[in-house]
């Protein structure tokens, strides 16, 4: 069994409410070992011998029944969250003022010549992550758009640290 964590993408966000107990009870339907969620930004904890790709599936699948619209589902296992959180570049500044954006694939080589609207946001590319160091004026200020980034799904590294170890004291 490996220990999994989904990102889910824009819920409780613009109006797409998604209850935590609701989110925990789609696990449960699904028959996901062990499902427990952290804050209500999105985040499920859950074990699972199936892959990451069939699990996404499923995920989606469901929450697009429950949500009425297509959610998107970043998978990562213990192992890799715990890997982005270790790998943050911007490690020595605020962990509520450095976000990674989860992808599904790695991001591509060219993705810092489409960055807009860059204001003292410091940027690097991850393994499927990409780090943003928003600085003084925080994520809520910023006007920064990386295109091909709007498909993933962002997260602080306070959160991403707290769900490393959550999901390592789940393997």
């Amino acid at each position: 069994m490996t220990a999994y964590i989904a990102l889910l993408r824009a819920v409780n966000v613009g109006g797409r409410k998604l209850l935590m107990n609701d989110l925990k009870g789609i696990a449960d339907e699904l028959d996901l070992p062990n499902a427990r969620t952290y804050i209500a930004s999105g985040n499920l904890l859950f074990t699972s011998a199936k892959s990451e790709a069939a699990l996404k599936t499923l995920l989606e699948a469901r929450l697009r029944t429950h949500m009425g619209a297509a959610v998107g589902v970043m998978l990562r296992s213990a192992r890799e969250i715990t890997q982005a959180a270790e790998r943050n570049p911007f490690a020595t500044e605020p962990g509520n003022r450095v976000a990674a954006i989860f992808l599904h694939s790695a991001p591509p080589a060219n993705i810092l010549q489409t960055v807009r609207n860059i204001d003292g946001e410091r940027i690097a590319l991850g393994e499927r992550e990409v780090y943003v160091a928003y600085g003084e004026s925080g994520m809520g200020q910023s006007r920064l758009r990386i295109p091909t980034a709007e498909a993933g799904t962002a997260r602080n590294m306070n959160t991403v640290a707290k769900l490393a170890e959550l999901a390592r004291e789940m393997e």
